[in-house]
């Protein structure tokens, strides 16, 4: 009688698998609900719901793509399930305290008091703005922008053509800076009427 070749035990080959990309799953979870809990609820049921299918988790070349992709669908998932007419808040970055800014991510230059008000005056503006686009957008922004995913990668996530995303990316930052002007060009036309 042969015997068996050491083979490891399910749950240490689902940890083998998954446990390098949880950190980068709850960030992504986070960005998308918006909160702490929600976010490890998320993760927790995508876990809960990839166990049972660890063989196939072995044949999987890009995991960590793929792994994304199945979280951000179980958020949508999640979002149909939901009533109707109940707000959800897909990002965390509406909440200042809890996200830094784009605005705060961009190489600093020495400011004096005026210029540091006025960039905090833009960044909550910009945020705010943000949590205004439809879900989508905001992930879409989330993942490039704030996660530094490749496009190519975000096209798989959210299973979409590369051309898609790239005019999708592009749009949505036109519609941002659209907005964002027209939001502080009435400041701007008042301040310089003071000088």
């Amino acid at each position: 009688m042969a015997l068996l070749p050491f083979r490891q035990s399910k749950s240490k080959r689902f940890e083998r698998l998954v446990q390098p990309h949880l950190r980068a799953l709850h960030s992504f979870a986070y960005r998308l609900t918006g909160n702490q809990h929600d976010a490890e609820d998320l993760v927790q049921d995508v876990v809960t719901k990839l166990f049972p299918k660890v063989d196939e988790l072995e044949q999987v070349e890009e995991l960590r793509p793929w792994l994304h992709r199945v979280l951000y669908r179980q958020f949508v998932d999640g979002l149909r399930k939901r009533p109707a007419g109940r707000e959800t808040n897909t990002s965390a970055l509406d909440r200042p305290d809890q996200q830094t800014s784009y605005l705060d991510s961009l190489p600093s230059t020495e400011l004096d008091p005026m210029g540091h008000a006025d960039n905090d005056r833009r960044s909550t503006l910009l945020q705010r703005l943000i949590g205004e686009l439809q879900p989508d957008q905001r992930t879409l922004l989330l993942l490039h922008d704030s996660e530094g995913w490749r496009q190519e990668d975000i096209a798989d996530i959210l299973d979409v053509p590369l051309g898609t995303i790239k005019s999708r990316l592009h749009r949505v930052r036109a519609q941002l800076r659209e907005k964002l002007q027209s939001e502080l060009e009435p400041f701007e036309t008042r301040q310089r009427g003071c000088q």
